[in-house]
């Protein structure tokens, strides 16, 4: 099976204006993101609705594809980066541009799904800790998602699921493996063709997340899992707290 990483970068990022270029320890965020891919899959583009982001990812060597700036979701520019990639693949892997801590082994983790023929879609969670604190698990900011038992998602939510009914939630960690959402995504080309054209359903709009349209017509998503953190950079505050990590990562 052949396999292409597709980073979706928009500039018009309504809490973070210009993140993708923002800089990271004195590399543009989405130069972080780009190294990141590279290599793990047969090929990596960046997908934009940007020139100056188009002209970065040239800049450090990487290859970047021009996109409508009218698309609702990453889903559907990363379609359309497929459509003009001049190549096919087999499968297509979704990394948000604002994951430039997204490791090797979670790229693999999420590529290892498609080895049982039936996956159409994969995804990755993590489990929260006890150490993470309640905190981490009701921030909605996070979703969480619950799986069945054969790896398959069951549902995303911004909320605490399952809720735990007679337990205390300072409790709720010591009692209950929760998963928290790791935003990337895989899908099989026919299949992303297909989603591309679902109109939006009642649980997406209710929670603005994508991942519900495709449960609620009736998707199966298959779950890897992974043993890493991952920090996502949707505002300022957060850009600041991944130079402090990536201090102590080197």
């Amino acid at each position: 099976m052949k396999f292409i990483g597709i980073i979706p970068a928009r500039y018009a990022s309504t809490r973070f204006p210009g993140k993708p270029l923002a800089l990271l320890g004195g590399k543009p965020v989405i130069q972080r993101v780009y190294e990141q891919v590279y290599g793990e899959f047969d090929d990596a583009v960046v997908a934009t609705d940007d020139e100056r982001i188009k002209q970065t990812v040239e800049s450090f060597g990487g290859r970047a594809i021009m996109t409508s700036a009218e698309h609702r979701s990453g889903t559907d520019r990363c379609y359309e980066a497929y459509q003009k990639c001049g190549a096919e693949y087999d499968v297509v892997v979704n990394v948000q541009g604002d994951e430039p801590f997204i490791q090797p082994q979670q790229l693999q983790a999420i590529r290892q799904c498609f080895d049982d023929a039936t996956t159409d879609i994969a995804t990755l969670v993590k489990p929260f800790t006890v150490a993470d604190g309640l905190e981490a698990l009701q921030n909605p900011n996070s979703p969480k998602v619950v799986v069945d038992a054969k790896g398959h998602a069951l549902y995303f939510s911004r909320s605490v699921v399952p809720y735990l009914r007679g337990v205390a939630p300072q409790d709720w960690l010591s009692q209950q493996t929760y998963y928290k959402h790791i935003g990337l995504y895989a899908y099989r080309v026919n299949t992303l063709r297909e989603i591309t054209n679902l109109p939006q359903g009642v649980l997406e709009r209710a929670e603005s997340l994508e991942q519900l349209r495709w449960l609620e017509h009736g998707y199966v998503i298959k779950v890897g899992m992974s043993e890493v953190e991952t920090i996502g950079i949707d505002t300022p505050e957060d850009l600041a707290k991944a130079e402090e990590y990536l201090k102590i990562a080197k």
